[in-house]
C-alpha cells in the first residue's frame, strides 16, 4: 500500500473535530552499488528497478545500458553491479540532497544534440494530464509527480522526492528502449542545476514544469543545450534557452 490513514484533528471555522487523514507511505530505500557504495534515501517502495537505472545515469555513474551488469531488488534493498569506469574517473565528491540521499557535484556538462520539437499546446495539455494521473498526490498532497513523453507514450511516476520521481521515469524509458533524445520530461517542481543536469546525462532535450527555473538550472541548460519550460499553468508558460524546440 502506498497510502495509509492516520489520526488527526481538523480545525475549521472555529471548530475542531477528530478525523482520519490519508498520507503517502514512504520507506528508507538503500541502493548498494558494486557491493561497497551505498546510498539511502526516503522514497515510495515502487518502481525501484526504474529508479536504480535512472539514478545510475543521472548521477553519471554509467553512460550506457551495457554498463549495468545487474540490478536486483529485494524489498527496500536494491543491489546494482556496474562497470566502474566512470566511478574511477568521474564525480566522486558528494553532497546531500533534500531527500536524504546523496547527489554528486556537477563538474562536466555534455550538450544534448537533438532536433526534437513539441507544440506549446501539447505541453499545456500534458501538465493537466500529469495532475490527473497523480493519484497519490490527489489523495494525500504528499508527492511530486513526473512524466516522460515519448511518441504516443506518457509514463507517470510519483514519489516523495522530486529527484526520485524523475529518476523513475527516466529509468523506465531507458529500460524500455525509448529514444530519449526524442522525448521530454514534465514534472512538478523547481528547475535548479541538480535537476537540469539529469536531462543532459540522460540525453533528454526538454524539461517542463509548472514551477520556476533557478539561475543555476538556467546556466546548466545553456551549457547542456536543454530547453526549459517554466510556469506551465493554465494557458501560459515561459520558455528558456533554445526556444526553437517549442512550436507556437
Amino acid at each position: 500500500m502506498k497510502i495509509e490513514e492516520i489520526d488527526a484533528i481538523n480545525y475549521k471555522n472555529g471548530k475542531a473535530t477528530d478525523t482520519k487523514e490519508k498520507v503517502v507511505k514512504d520507506e528508507t530505500i538503500t541502493l548498494t552499488i558494486n557491493g561497497n557504495i551505498s546510498r539511502s534515501l526516503s522514497a515510495i517502495e515502487d518502481s525501484l528497478e526504474e529508479f536504480a537505472v535512472g539514478y545510475l545515469f543521472n548521477e553519471n555513474m554509467v553512460n550506457s545500458m551495457d554498463a549495468i551488469k545487474e540490478i536486483k531488488v529485494e524489498g527496500s534493498q536494491i543491489y546494482a553491479q556496474i562497470d566502474d569506469t566512470l566511478l574511477k574517473t568521474n564525480e566522486t565528491v558528494l553532497c546531500s540532497d533534500s531527500a536524504g540521499g546523496w547527489r554528486s557535484k556537477i563538474k562536466t556538462v555534455n550538450p544534448v544534440e537533438s532536433d526534437f520539437q513539441v507544440k506549446a499546446e501539447e505541453l499545456i495539455s500534458r501538465i493537466e494530464e500529469l495532475k490527473d494521473n497523480a493519484e497519490i498526490w490527489q489523495a494525500t498532497g504528499g508527492t511530486h509527480v513526473a512524466g516522460l513523453v515519448y511518441e504516443d507514450k506518457f509514463i507517470v511516476k510519483e514519489d516523495v522526492s522530486r529527484h526520485v520521481a524523475v529518476d523513475k521515469v527516466i529509468g523506465y524509458g531507458l529500460l524500455h528502449g525509448f529514444d530519449l533524445s526524442q522525448s521530454y520530461v514534465i514534472y512538478s517542481g523547481r528547475m535548479p542545476a541538480d535537476m537540469v543536469i539529469k536531462m543532459t546525462r540522460a540525453g533528454v532535450p526538454i524539461l517542463a514544469s509548472n514551477a520556476a527555473p533557478a539561475n543555476s538550472g538556467y546556466n546548466i541548460a545553456k551549457k547542456g543545450n536543454i530547453t526549459l519550460v517554466g510556469f506551465l499553468r493554465g494557458q501560459r508558460c515561459n520558455i528558456y534557452n533554445n526556444q526553437n524546440r517549442i512550436i507556437f
